[in-house]
């Protein structure tokens, strides 16, 4: 049989010591006084986004306070002679139990895990046991271990690994020595991943290992995963990495590329921002990279406007801050905030659409005509310099916007040279712009339920025609008065909604009555019947039956009725 050799980055390269742990200073600091004092916590409480080294340091801890040698200062087992060190490494020690919580959440495994730690250490000073994932837990598996937490036997310790601190109780929380371990900054990751590359012999330039930060944001692990990835493609290509491949086999868009769609985005190049958005997913763009591209340059353009200066992102080229501070000289903020707004709504909605591509080209279409639609202010200025009679009589008023100097012109209408006409008071003009005549308002006749439910669609009334169709039961309708009963799936605000729209469609005031007493089936319940009803009818008619002699696995799902 065939050895296995290979060893991933992130396993070959763990820490095994506490001077090997990067990005945690302060933490580290805290750790090794308390074991040099002695002054242990019952339980400690590890915390952080992955790939940060929450369970290598509940590791190193077990290490800590188990080694014969003084573990803390560097000090190295004698070989040959046992060792409590090697053997947490290798995960084999008999006294440090790792328990992922994710997969055994139960009480059961609890109470089993607590009965275990009443015995003594086998070798080694401490027992400890290490939880990974230890918000998974059930409720009761979180109560079963507060006693245990609170007053453990001397010689246990807990320790606690977790990505989603919020969903501990806080009756856990308060009885653990909490520490976050947080994204490690982007200069360590790349002194880290340059020392690997070196010790792997691989051949990568520095803004690759650059780029590799940037996209593992803050993770340990996911940096040394893209560098093994980089690497098994430069063995086959025998050729240093550089940049340009990181980005292509990331999907991560060029900045360059970025900063020339978004100009031609403000200038309101259609044709021009298609073609270039086109060539990146060419490319090989990742929709989800390229929105967070986006994101990241927009932020380096405000800061460009609002502090004068692009922040210290090594990443960025001369020629690339030039043309993002052109940008931030040409766009106001009020773009660059809408422009940020629609970016985040496209990103969420990448999850649920079946072309994620389309959802970006539409994304672009829209920012190119975001200088076409008139602001708030715009408005308010419009309605300063004409007066309203001018507005409803003259329909070819144009307003057009320059989002660059912000400026309204009215080509076709002059502001009148009377200076009562010339400044108007907006508030007395805004009533004469929404006034209506209420007796001009004609008044809905409702004489059934159903008419009821289909004014609420000819309305818009999606919720109420929602609630009426499926979560009330009608008992009695008359004219003035509904008597219902009801579901626990009915809108709190129902009977509120119900009322106020009546008197708004009708003119009159309606009595409305829920009751827990039995009513009709429910309108969608009549829809359903009645279409079987009319299946099942259809199922006896002679063509279906001819139907199923000339094929004989045909189904009969749904009949249209369809008046012509």
């Amino acid at each position: 049989m065939e050895k296995i050799t290979h060893k991933v980055l992130a396993l070959k390269y763990r820490p095994k010591n506490f001077k090997e742990l990067i990005g945690q200073d302060i933490m580290v600091k805290t750790i090794t006084n308390s074991i040099k004092l002695n002054k242990l916590p019952n339980a400690y409480l590890l915390t952080g986004i992955r790939g940060t080294g929450k369970t290598t340091t509940a590791r190193l801890i077990a290490k800590g306070i188990n080694c014969n040698k003084n573990f803390i200062e560097g000090e190295k087992c004698t070989p040959g002679e046992f060792c409590h060190c090697k053997e947490i490494e290798n995960s084999k020690h008999l006294d440090v139990l790792e328990m992922d919580a994710a997969s055994r959440t139960g009480i059961d495994d609890i109470r089993e895990l607590i009965e275990t730690s009443k015995y003594n250490p086998t070798s080694a000073k401490y027992k400890v046991i290490i939880l990974d994932e230890v918000h998974m837990l059930s409720k009761q598996a979180f109560n079963g271990l507060l006693k245990t937490l609170e007053e453990p036997p001397p010689h246990l310790k807990f320790i606690f690994a977790t990505t989603e601190v919020k969903k501990i109780p806080v009756t856990i929380i308060s009885r653990c020595q909490r520490f976050d371990l947080h994204r490690v900054p982007i200069k360590d990751l790349v002194a880290n991943l340059d020392k690997i590359a070196k010790l792997e012999k691989g051949k990568i330039s520095e803004k690759a290992l650059l780029t590799i930060a940037k996209a593992s944001e803050g993770s340990v692990r996911d940096s040394l995963s893209l560098l093994d990835r980089a690497f098994i493609s430069q063995h086959i290509e025998e050729k240093e990495i550089d940049e340009v491949f990181i980005k292509r086999m990331l999907g991560i868009a060029d900045r360059s590329k970025i900063l020339n769609l978004l100009q031609f985005i403000f200038q309101g190049e259609q044709k021009k921002s298609i073609a270039q958005l086109k060539e990146m997913v060419e490319e090989g763009l990742e929709p989800a990279n390229f929105l967070n591209d986006l994101l990241e340059t927009i932020y380096h353009i405000q800061q460009k406007k609002n502090l004068g200066n692009v922040d210290n992102d090594l990443s960025i080229s001369e020629s690339e801050k030039e043309i993002i501070a052109k940008i931030s000289d040409d766009i106001d903020m009020p773009t660059l905030i809408v422009f940020w707004q629609l970016i985040l709504k496209v990103l969420d909605e990448l999850t649920i659409v079946s072309s994620p591509i389309l959802s970006i080209e539409m994304l672009v279409v829209r920012l190119v005509h975001l200088k076409d639609i008139p602001t708030y202010e715009n408005i308010i200025e419009l309605l300063k310099k004409n007066n309203l009679n001018n507005l409803e009589e003259n329909n070819n008023t144009t307003i057009n916007l320059n989002m660059n100097n912000r400026k309204i012109t009215n080509e076709e209408n002059e502001i009148t040279k009377n200076p009562k006409n010339q400044i108007k008071n907006i508030s007395q003009t805004k009533p004469d712009l929404l006034s209506v005549n209420k007796k001009n308002i004609e008044k809905e006749k409702v004489s059934s339920f159903e008419d009821l439910i289909k004014l609420s669609s000819v309305k818009k009334e999606i919720q109420l025609k929602y609630d009426l169709e499926h979560n009330v039961n009608l008992i009695k309708f008359t004219d003035g008065k509904i008597d219902m009963s009801f579901n626990e799936n009915l809108d709190k605000n129902f009977v509120r909604s119900l009322s106020s729209k009546l008197l708004e469609w009708t003119g009159n005031r309606w009595v409305i009555t829920l009751t827990k007493r039995p009513g009709q089936k429910s309108f969608s319940e009549q829809r359903i019947i009645k279409r079987k009803e009319i299946i099942e009818k259809e199922k006896n008619s002679d063509i279906y039956k001819k139907f199923r002699n000339i094929f004989s696995d045909v189904e009969l799902l749904d009949v249209d009725k369809t008046e012509e």
